[in-house]
């Protein structure tokens, strides 16, 4: 339905929060695929397999939330990535690999440099560290965190608190230096206009529950006056 609306670029799968199967990661990149949408897996970074797993899916990328420092980014970055960067276990009979028809030396060279990797800037160990979390070698992107970010930071729930702001702009500049993208959750339009203004390039703006809450507000404000009328 996101794709067929024209609405959106990309959406991601929140596997952090989801017990989603590697077969039901497969499916929503195969949707996707299907309406012209790129996706990537949001990933605890506990579990080396549900790494590769969620790669052979068919999905882009990839995204670890609750980092705390840049060695536990430089760890997922290693598990993302084949030798001699990585160590990345190697199969090429997945999706990834296209089931085959890729030679192991061009699957492990395309898919280094084709996979996307992110890292959550949503814990105060991550944002101490997102100036060398965003210079390693092999992180594509940090995306902001603003629920859990607010929460470290003592003011949960405030995400235009002057010290998110200022945790916007710390993100912003270490990307600048580094040549990286970076994106983030934003709640609200105002949110996102401060991101965007920051330089931000990857807005994610809604989920299924945030839009299912809509359409059932909008469908009960739309059909409200006829119960009044009674």
């Amino acid at each position: 339905m996101l794709g067929l609306s024209g609405a959106f670029d990309a959406f991601w799968i929140d596997a952090e929060h989801a017990g989603f199967t590697a077969s039901e990661i497969e499916i929503a990149a195969m949707a996707g695929r299907g309406t012209g949408l790129d996706a990537f897996v949001r990933l605890a970074p506990t579990d080396y397999a549900s790494v590769t797993r969620a790669l052979e899916s068919g999905v882009c990328g990839l995204m670890a939330a609750q980092i705390h420092s840049a060695a536990q980014a430089e760890e997922f970055v290693r598990w993302c990535k084949f030798a001699p960067r990585g160590e990345r276990g190697l199969n090429t009979g997945a999706y990834d690999g296209r089931f085959g028809a890729l030679s192991a030396g061009e699957f492990t060279r395309l898919a280094n440099e084709q996979t996307f990797v992110a890292i959550q800037i949503e814990t105060l160990g991550a944002l101490d560290a997102c100036e060398a979390i965003a210079a390693i070698d092999g992180v594509d992107h940090l995306f902001v965190g603003p629920s859990d970010l607010s929460q470290v930071l003592g003011v949960t729930g405030d995400f235009m608190h002057a010290d998110c702001l200022s945790a916007l702009d710390r993100v912003s500049a270490a990307c600048r230096r580094t040549g990286k993208s970076w994106g983030a959750v934003t709640p609200t339009p105002e949110h996102a206009a401060a991101c965007v203004a920051r330089g931000c390039t990857l807005i994610s703006l809604t989920n299924d529950v945030r839009l299912i809450n809509a359409g059932i507000r909008g469908v009960r404000g739309a059909f409200e006056r006829v119960w009044l009328e009674q």
